[in-house]
């Protein structure tokens, strides 16, 4: 296990260094995130839904367990709020980095311990988390940020836009059709997929803000109990409530123990978040993920 994931975690130092030396300036890092989410990850989901063979009462359950464990912890953050003493900003960037995940640490880590048939049911996941996190998150900025008020409509029409979304869905979509899979256009869906992993780590690590960790000391602290140790223990109950196990149930738990995710830093700058404190939690989860990501899978016999 530790020797599928240090990799992860050294490409993501990598990207660090890189943008920390100059070696690498920031438009080529802008343009990275862009590759990647619009072209390289789209690409490398739509390929696994598009040609997969998997049992969809397994994925189901898998799902499930994660969509529970979100809404779950949504609830006990709301409860919360009133006894921590956090301002509304602060609280909307606290509730972001607990239950938003990040897609290219998960992604990677997935492939790194299960390989291809792993990635199929991340990409099934995606098609039911993706909404749910993006509109529990708007509305709960919406509620305590300080940004403009943002209607239901456009939540809704920001979700479809998603092109993680959309991937999905056209992958899934296709699969069920009885339309050809041609080798050839199937081969570059391929080498676009490949490419998007190592890219979207190194513009994970070219995000790290170190300076940011001098802030933030309570939200910080909060934020990853909830995402780094509660949020996979309650996936993993969740999971043995719903029988879910094997293969599945190890995907289930390296999304729900990965760090929070780089957008919630431009959802907060949109919406009126804490932006300052939203940098030192995506900063911090990622750091100390590199212990307690292998530590969780390790306590939760997760076995690959």
């Amino acid at each position: 296990m530790l020797t599928a994931l240090i990799p992860v975690f050294i490409i993501i130092l990598l990207g660090h260094l890189c943008k920390r030396a100059g070696f690498l300036r920031q438009p080529f890092w802008t343009g990275a995130e862009q590759l990647t989410y619009f072209i390289l990850f789209p690409a490398l989901l739509f390929e696994k839904l598009a040609t997969a063979s998997f049992d969809i009462g397994v994925a189901l359950p898998m799902a499930l367990s994660l969509i529970l464990t979100i809404l779950s912890l949504s609830l006990l953050l709301f409860l919360f709020r009133p006894l921590s003493g956090l301002t509304g900003p602060s609280f909307s960037s606290v509730f972001q980095g607990s239950v938003r995940f990040n897609t290219f640490v998960a992604l990677a880590g997935i492939s790194a311990l299960l390989g291809s048939s792993g990635l199929t049911l991340a990409a099934v996941l995606l098609l039911g988390m993706i909404p749910l996190i993006n509109l529990l998150c708007v509305l709960t900025l919406a509620r305590f940020g300080n940004g403009q008020r943002t209607n239901v409509r456009g939540i809704f029409l920001e979700i479809l836009r998603n092109p993680l979304i959309q991937a999905c869905l056209l992958g899934f979509l296709y699969n069920l059709s009885p339309l050809p899979q041609p080798r050839g256009l199937f081969l570059v869906f391929d080498i676009l997929g490949k490419a998007g992993l190592p890219m979207g780590l190194l513009a994970v690590g070219a995000g790290l803000r170190l300076e940011s960790l001098k802030s933030g000391g309570q939200g910080i602290i909060l934020s990853c109990l909830v995402k780094l140790l509660l949020f996979p223990l309650s996936t993993a109950g969740f999971c043995l409530l719903l029988q879910v196990q094997g293969e599945p149930r190890a995907v289930a738990i390296i999304f729900s123990a990965v760090p929070t995710a780089v957008s919630a830093f431009i959802l907060a700058r949109q919406l009126g978040g804490d932006t300052d404190l939203m940098a030192s939690i995506v900063t911090a989860q990622t750091v100390i993920s590199v212990a307690t990501m292998p530590f969780m899978l390790e306590v939760l016999k997760v076995s690959v």
